[in-house]
């Protein structure tokens, strides 16, 4: 029965995307127009509605017909930059290249996003689900009539998730005989993740499509958050991982390199500057720095929810923004299995992290412990720690009591939903005087950064 519902929906889908695709606004109100005298002359002995009925098919078929004759030679080539930001326009340069013998114009250009329908494992899964909300898609007589209506929202706001980005209509200018003319397109990412591009060139009124799949890595939003001072003294670092010309003390001569933004003068080596003609860094080996560690809890049962799209985005902000000049900054989450991916100076590292967090998926089928293995392990080289927790339970206050019994200064921050959290966090459980919790409610999650 589900895989019938399935078909059902997704022909739907399919049904509306072709009519979209195919039929300019005037010709979807003459479809709808025809349907309407069709069920009005149904009966031709009462009724005349049937002349204007075929007259209108004759128009509406003649139109039709006339959009596939003598199509336009176009071709088109998309210059995709390699990264985009959620929420955040992504501007890009399309080509089109006309093999026509005469000026063409009057065309437009619609971009079109791959994937736009949920697979059949997601929406069993949403069906099958043992939240009431998702129960059922039948209005059943009493019970499951609240059930049913939430499961279409439920359905609704997965098509909606799907919905990869919004995509204006674009009026493409006159081209030349044989010539070739570059537009400005713009898309706004709505998902972070794999933006693919299936279809995206359908011109108008003679909706020539050309396949031309390309994807864009689409990284999460970012807030603003106020300046933050992470406390922590110097540790030793034993994976000797941080480079002291920018991070640490040592005396330790590892390798030169070209000067960056940002490197300290002190470090400049003056005789191969006066060789080169250019700035030379010393680097020297750093055995003492100051480390951070930043936890992403990715654990839910969940497929997606709200509350983890809004800790990565929080995870995003803090590694963009937390100055790591004078720090190392560990960012750990678990997806298959515990991960540590480590950031000092360079803006490539800080580029590679969001990457990382733009393909975080939830846990489903690890304990919250393999996390804590993993934190635990670095208990003796933190400075100090973030915390952004989805929910505040019997184990992640455990993983709060550990980083406190070692003493290190930690910041927690719970994204709760809207209705609040099952239990409320207890602070006292923060035995450091530097060490703090704040609650950071959805759809507030903004005012809530600005207030830490």
């Amino acid at each position: 029965m589900n895989r019938a519902i399935y078909r059902l929906l997704w022909l739907n889908h399919v049904l509306r995307k072709w009519l979209s695709q195919q039929l300019t606004p005037t010709g979807l109100l003459l479809l709808g127009g025809l349907f309407v005298l069709g069920l009005i002359g149904l009966d031709i002995k009462r009724s005349l509605s049937y002349q204007i009925f075929i007259f209108c098919l004759a128009i509406f078929a003649i139109s039709f017909l006339s959009s596939r004759w003598g199509r336009y030679r176009l071709r088109a080539t998309r210059r995709l930059p390699r990264l985009g930001t959620v929420g955040v326009p992504l501007s890009y340069r399309v080509v089109i290249h006309s093999k026509q013998k005469k000026r063409v114009q009057g065309l437009t250009l619609i971009e079109r996003c791959a994937n736009t329908f949920p697979s059949f494992q997601v929406f069993s899964k949403l069906v099958n689900s043992g939240r009431p909300k998702n129960r059922t898609f039948r209005k059943t007589p009493a019970t499951n009539g609240r059930n049913g209506r939430n499961g279409r929202k439920a359905w609704f706001r997965l098509l909606a998730r799907q919905k990869g980005m919004v995509a204006p209509v674009i009026a493409l200018p006159p081209i030349a005989a044989s010539g070739e003319t570059e537009v400005t397109a713009e898309v706004l990412p709505l998902r972070r993740g794999l933006l693919s591009f299936h279809d995206p060139l359908g011109l108008v009124n003679r909706c020539i499509t050309q396949r031309l799949p390309q994807s864009v890595l689409i990284l999460p939003k970012r807030y603003q958050l106020p300046a933050l001072e992470l406390p922590g003294s110097r540790q030793y670092q034993a994976d000797t991982l941080a480079l002291s010309a920018s991070l640490g003390d040592s005396q330790e001569f590892r390798a030169l390199r070209e000067y960056r933004p940002g490197d300290s003068p002190r470090k400049i080596h003056w005789k191969s500057w006066a060789k080169l003609g250019r700035p030379v860094i010393r680097e020297e080996q750093a055995e003492f720095s100051v480390r951070h560690s930043l936890i992403l809890d990715t654990f839910q049962s969940e497929d997606y929810s709200d509350g983890l799209e809004e800790a990565v985005a929080i995870a995003a902000s803090l590694a963009c923004t937390v100055q790591t000049q004078e720090s190392l900054l560990d960012m750990v989450f678990d997806s298959d299995q515990a991960k540590r991916y480590t950031n000092g100076q360079c803006q490539e590292q800080t580029q590679h992290q969001l990457e990382l967090l733009a393909s975080v998926v939830p846990c489903q089928d690890q304990p919250f412990e393999s996390l804590q293995t993993v934190v635990r392990s670095r208990f003796s080289l933190l400075s100090g720690c973030i915390c952004i927790l989805l929910d505040w339970d019997s184990d992640r206050k455990a993983l709060i009591e550990q980083l406190q019994a070692a003493n290190i200064p930690t910041l927690v921050l719970i994204v709760a939903p809207a209705g609040g959290l099952t239990e409320v966090p207890n602070r006292s459980c923060l035995k450091n005087a530097q060490s703090s919790l704040h609650v950071l409610t959805l759809g507030q999650i903004q005012e809530g950064l600005l207030a830490l």
